[in-house]
């Protein structure tokens, strides 16, 4: 956080550089008059006066060319030390301000060469050209330190501007982490609600399908089967509207106790979507090897949404009139294989298992949130097979990479 005045030099850089170049320039002149006791030196007024306007008008480039400004105002203080004046802090003001600026302004290697040029070439002018006989630690050691604070208060300035830069940055990449996972569940979030809402529409909506086009036809050959497959037809657009209106319940998120909660559809459930394939015209045959094991929600779901989309398409697309389900129980993996006696063949045609068609996809994507494995594709002697393996116990580490 900048205080009112650091703001204002922000701001105003010129104007605050101008200032202090009159300053420093005064300051320059009132401390060419400071004198040792007894001391005897040459009246150089007019060039003392040049030395401090050409070191001190330097300052007003001191942002943008910070080395060339070390260069001259340490030239200039030299040349002033060398004609006999006390190297003080008001001498040295115009210098120190330039190293103070190379070095916030560079690295710390920059500015540690120019701080030992400067005081290298200030000493050796004042040791070396001294008219007047100064005490060597006045002109060696004094100057030397009074040119070495402005460095080290420049590195320290860079070095919290540069943390600060740090902490800033890795808030803003936080924040933008956050955000963007913020957008990936929602995309999550998105293609479940697809998966969800696909699952129960399109299901139903297949079987409505077939049982109205099997009415339709049975209405001129064998009208007493008729009744029987409109109530059939009755009950699965009754059981869409209940699925879907749970699903939308679920999604806006409601908090009615009054709402009545109906346990999430699992292989449990899977002798009434048989017998709804039946009633559509389609004979489906389950069988069971193995011992079967207890599910977890996610996995019984799964597998039950898996078997359910197969058969859909097996009654949209296949032209088939049976269909087999086979659950294969092991010792930590459920495998499930769904095939039909379609007549689509087609080698020549794009493999279904590579992902063209959402129902595939959906398939794909259920069984990878679970971490297990999908594949699909038309079988040698016709028709078409599904088989998707879960584990038991889901690892939560993510899918395998496994290929059924």
């Amino acid at each position: 956080m900048s205080i009112p005045w650091q703001r204002y030099a922000d701001d105003h850089a010129r104007t605050v550089d101008t200032m202090a170049a009159v300053l420093l320039f005064a300051s320059f002149l009132f401390g060419s008059e400071i004198t040792m006791s007894g001391e005897d030196r040459p009246h150089v007024v007019g060039l003392t006066i040049a030395l401090a306007a050409t070191g001190c008008g330097a300052l007003l480039w001191q942002r943008t060319r910070p080395r060339t400004v070390v260069t001259v105002s340490a030239a200039a203080t030299a040349a002033a030390a060398g004609l006999g004046q006390l190297p003080t802090p008001l001498l040295l003001g115009a210098l120190m301000l330039a190293l103070y600026r190379l070095a916030v302004d560079t690295d710390r290697p920059t500015a540690r060469r120019y701080y030992f040029a400067g005081a290298a070439l200030v000493v050796t002018a004042a040791t070396v050209f001294d008219p007047v006989g100064i005490p060597w630690p006045l002109k060696t050691i004094s100057p030397a330190a009074w040119l070495l604070l402005p460095v080290v208060a420049g590195n320290a300035v860079r070095l919290q501007s540069a943390y600060l830069d740090a902490v800033q940055a890795r808030a803003e990449y936080a924040e933008r982490s956050r955000e963007e996972e913020a957008r990936h569940r929602v995309a999550e979030e998105r293609m479940r609600i697809a998966r969800e809402l696909h699952d129960v529409v399109a299901h139903h909506l297949a079987l409505a399908n077939a049982q109205a086009g099997t009415a339709a036809h049975l209405s001129r050959t064998g009208p007493d089967q008729v009744h029987r497959i409109l109530g059939d037809l009755a009950g699965t657009t009754a059981s869409a509207l209940r699925e879907l209106k749970a699903t939308v319940e679920l999604l806006r998120g409601t908090d009615d106790p009054e709402l009545p909660l109906a346990p999430s559809p699992g292989l449990g459930q899977l002798a009434e979507l048989t017998e709804a394939c039946a009633s559509a015209g389609l004979t489906v045959h389950v069988s069971v090897a193995g011992t079967a094991r207890p599910l977890t929600a996610g996995v019984d779901l799964t597998a039950y949404r898996i078997v359910q989309e197969a058969l859909t398409n097996v009654a949209k697309h296949a032209s088939a009139e049976a269909a087999h389900v086979r659950i294969n129980w092991s010792q930590d993996r459920l495998t499930l294989t769904i095939t039909d006696d379609g007549t689509a063949t087609a080698p020549a045609a794009p493999a279904p298992a590579s992902g063209r068609g959402f129902g595939l996809i959906g398939m794909r994507e259920r069984a990878q949130s679970v971490g297990g494995a999908f594949a699909a594709g038309h079988r040698d002697g016709g028709g078409f097979e599904v088989t998707t393996r879960l584990p038991l116990y889901p690892s939560a580490t993510g899918p395998e990479e496994r290929t059924p």
